[in-house]
């Protein structure tokens, strides 16, 4: 149902159905989302057997809220897979259908839900944009599919992917090769990092270097320009990164023992990245895991849906269902993010579905609206790039302006008369002076060094810290405080203000960061 309701009508109700799509084990509500939903105003209706294949039993709905019963007649229907011709027909008009759809794909899925009168929600249409990626179901299941992609590989796999010496003799670690480093690629990498394999990724945007670093992994430059994406999402590489490309795939199926595809564009076949001759020069026994195998595939000869072995003794993995794998924890997250959605279009939790078309996370997900057809939506643009750098000549210093920096003379100069101002206090102050005084240096080189070594992105929450921790100064001064002398009494009263300032001010830096990575329920 979609338009503003009234405050006075009765809570929607929201039904859970089982999947219908063979192998599919997943289900779109688990039993902590259904008490999710009900805070949100709902009434909460699950099929028979919905969650069963995903290790939630019917009594566990239950205890959580949830009635047992017909749920496609529900005002607003949970699906994880698109629904089939004889579902759509089980659909009411005017009820609201949120499910995995591919509008991009299956314009006729559109008609046919469009024809029936219902409101649609594609939940593969989410923008890529900071403020849906609670929302972003794809995202969430192409970081279990990576996950799980390389435990498949490992279960082929012959060896063990980690490095080992034993008696027996030494074994040396798996070469893993990622072709991609989005959600699935990065999951992928970090588990075959995690389990002890050398990880090499590739990837059209070079800006992805330091995740994949980060995670453990090689990143391998493609070098040939490559246009940014507007959209969040991959799109077709040029034909000279295209070239570059071939030569570097070829060149590592060779030397690796695992290789996981993840290149995907919306809207497109599957890119090709291993050709049949790639294939064939592996080393027998390697595996090759396509994640792209239902769009049409990365590898030459991988089939949708099954396992099979080349002639040279390798193993194409094609699996469709890597998510479907991991059940229970893919039933979690894609529940998890359709509570979100429906939370961002309950605004007054009172039950009542509201769709907004000025919100652009509601507009690009809304594929029909009460029976009419609104996909495509209006293009969002989120590419992340950095703005263009400034010519050189906008950002030179005017014509007679004043140096900014020192000449190597006078930096040298400088540090000789601070050398010599440090060896005439210590030299002429009382014994207790230069002592604090040497401390004092000391902790003042140690300190540099220790704060230089850390990443710039740690340098908040750190300095935060750190700056409370410095306030212990304030005891030194909270003992002076009472001397004699009205100076020092003058300098304590201000040390104590100062450092009150660094601790309080510490804390409270550290607090507010803290909250930003933090979700409440009222949100």
């Amino acid at each position: 149902m979609t338009g503003h309701q009234p405050a006075h009508q009765p809570p929607q109700r929201v039904g859970v159905v089982a999947e219908s799509l063979p192998g599919e084990t997943r289900v779109a509500a688990t039993p902590s989302t259904v008490r999710l939903l009900l805070g949100l105003g709902y009434e909460v209706v699950v099929e028979s057997g919905a969650g069963a294949a995903s290790g939630f039993g019917d009594e566990a709905y239950s205890e959580a809220g949830a009635s047992i019963g017909e749920a496609w007649t529900a005002d607003v229907v949970l699906k994880v897979d698109a629904p089939t011709d004889e579902e759509i027909s089980a659909l009411r008009a005017g009820t609201t259908l949120a499910a995995l759809i591919a509008p991009a794909q299956r314009p006729e899925l559109l008609e046919a839900l469009a024809a029936r009168g219902v409101t649609v929600l594609a939940l593969d249409a989410v923008p890529r944009i900071s403020r849906a990626q609670s929302m972003d179901v794809l995202s969430s299941m192409a970081n279990i599919a990576g996950y799980r992609a390389v435990i498949e590989a490992a279960h082929v796999f012959g060896r063990f992917f980690t490095g080992q010496v034993t008696a027996a003799g030494k074994v040396p670690p798996a070469k893993v090769l990622v072709a991609g480093a989005g959600v699935a690629g990065l999951a992928a990498i970090g588990a075959a990092s995690s389990l002890g394999a050398i990880v090499r990724a590739t990837d059209p945007r070079p800006e992805v270097a330091d995740q994949v670093r980060s995670l453990g992994g090689e990143y391998l430059a493609v070098d040939a320009a490559q246009e940014e994406s507007t959209d969040g999402y991959a799109r077709a590489t040029s034909a000279d990164y295209d070239r570059a490309a071939a030569e570097l795939y070829h060149e590592q199926a060779r030397d690796v023992d695992v290789v996981v595809t993840t290149a995907l564009i919306p809207g497109r076949p599957a890119p090709r990245l291993l050709t049949a001759a790639d294939v064939a020069a592996m080393k027998p026994g390697s595996v090759v895991v396509d994640m792209a195998a239902a769009q049409g595939g990365n590898v030459e000869g991988t089939v949708a849906g099954r396992s099979v072995v080349t002639d040279n003794g390798v193993t194409l993995i094609g699996y469709t269902d890597l998510a479907s794998r991991l059940p229970t924890q893919a039933s979690q997250l894609f529940g998890t993010n359709l509570v979100n959605l429906l939370r961002l279009l309950t605004p007054g939790k009172d039950g009542r579905l509201v769709v907004d078309f000025d919100d652009v996370v509601q507009r690009a997900v809304t594929v029909v609206r009460a029976g009419t057809v609104t996909w495509p939506p209006p293009p969002v643009s989120v590419s992340a790039a950095p703005p263009a750098t400034a010519p050189a000549a906008a950002t030179a210093a005017p014509v007679g302006a004043r140096p900014s920096r020192l000449t190597p003379a006078g930096r040298y100069c400088l540090i000789g008369l601070g050398m010599l101002a440090a060896f005439l206090t210590v030299a002429f102050a009382p014994a207790q002076l230069a002592e604090n005084f040497t401390v004092f240096a000391l902790a003042v080189v140690i300190g540099y060094y220790v704060i230089g070594k850390v990443h710039h992105s740690l340098h908040t929450p750190l300095m935060s810290v750190t700056n409370a921790i410095s306030g212990i100064v304030v005891i030194g001064a909270l003992l002076q405080i009472g001397h004699e002398s009205a100076l020092v009494t003058v300098l304590s009263f201000v040390a104590i203000l100062l450092t009150s300032v660094n601790i309080f001010g510490g804390f409270a830096v550290t607090r507010r960061m803290l909250s930003m990575f933090s979700r409440g329920e009222s949100r």
